[in-house]
């Protein structure tokens, strides 16, 4: 069943529009990287009256896959107030399939050097505390502009939840980087979302590892011919090569079958 978005949590908001087409069963934005960070710094100027946390969630083979065999997963993915293309080959197939072409593939590990550059506010939640404290110092000597306003491993247990949302809260980050895995991130913010006050939630899974080279990006060839998702199994076969070897050809065969020509914007007044 394709991930819906569930009408009932879009406010009465001024968020910046973003146009969303059906790529695989998925709601995907249309948005470029440039208009992500646009739409962020748009919604990181409301009123603290008028705010809601925007709920940013990524999609690639791996989550099309989970959605379509997992309800409970597709029905917090529809969750969501946008979702992007993590994954290169979800470009290709809005380009023959969709409303609409995909600008670009928007991937985490690339949008947080983007909104690093874009004046916006961090706090980085997840990953070992080792891995979190050097990604926020790889980050902090990149961009000596950035202010990280706060930091925190991401094992807690949930019962902790109310305590590290309020530290967060007090911290006022424009932008709250959950790296938590699918599917505990995804679940983590929407559970949550009411009581966030930054204005962008954005789920980041394995992104710190790659800022603090633990995790290895793969060639820049690799990248643009929409294959980073080999490199990844070739390069943690333990952990990733079953995962890519059963969710890659069923995500394929669900953007043949499951991309449509509507199109959906989220956002505006």
């Amino acid at each position: 069943m394709p991930a819906q978005f569930n009408e009932k949590v879009v406010p009465f908001a001024r968020w910046y529009p973003l146009e969303h087409v059906m790529v695989g069963g998925v709601w995907v934005a249309v948005a470029s990287r440039d208009e992500l960070v646009r739409a962020a710094q748009h919604d990181a100027t409301l009123p603290a009256e008028d705010r809601r946390a925007r709920l940013i969630f990524d999609a690639n083979g791996h989550g099309l896959s989970m959605a379509a065999s997992d309800r409970e997963f597709a029905e917090v993915l529809g969750g969501g107030d946008v979702v992007h293309a993590d994954g290169g080959f979800l470009i290709s197939a809005s380009r023959m399939l969709a409303a609409r072409s995909i600008a670009e593939r928007s991937a985490t590990t690339d949008m947080i050097h983007d909104f690093a550059r874009a004046g916006l506010s961090f706090y980085l939640l997840g990953a070992t505390e080792q891995v979190n404290a050097g990604a926020c110092e790889i980050l902090q000597r990149t961009y000596p502009d950035l202010r990280i306003v706060g930091r925190r491993n991401g094992y807690f247990r949930r019962e902790d939840e109310e305590a590290i949302i309020a530290e967060i809260n007090e911290a006022r980050p424009d932008v709250l980087w959950v790296g938590l895995g699918k599917p505990l991130e995804q679940a983590f913010c929407l559970r949550n979302r009411n009581n966030f006050k930054a204005a962008w939630v954005v789920t980041c899974g394995g992104c710190y590892n790659y800022i603090t080279g633990d995790y290895d990006r793969a060639p820049q060839w690799m990248q643009n011919a929409n294959l980073e998702w080999l490199h990844r199994m070739a390069t943690r076969p333990k952990q990733l090569f079953w995962r890519y070897l059963t969710t890659t050809p069923h995500a394929f065969w669900l953007a043949a079958t499951r991309s449509g020509k509507q199109v959906m914007v989220r956002g505006g007044i």
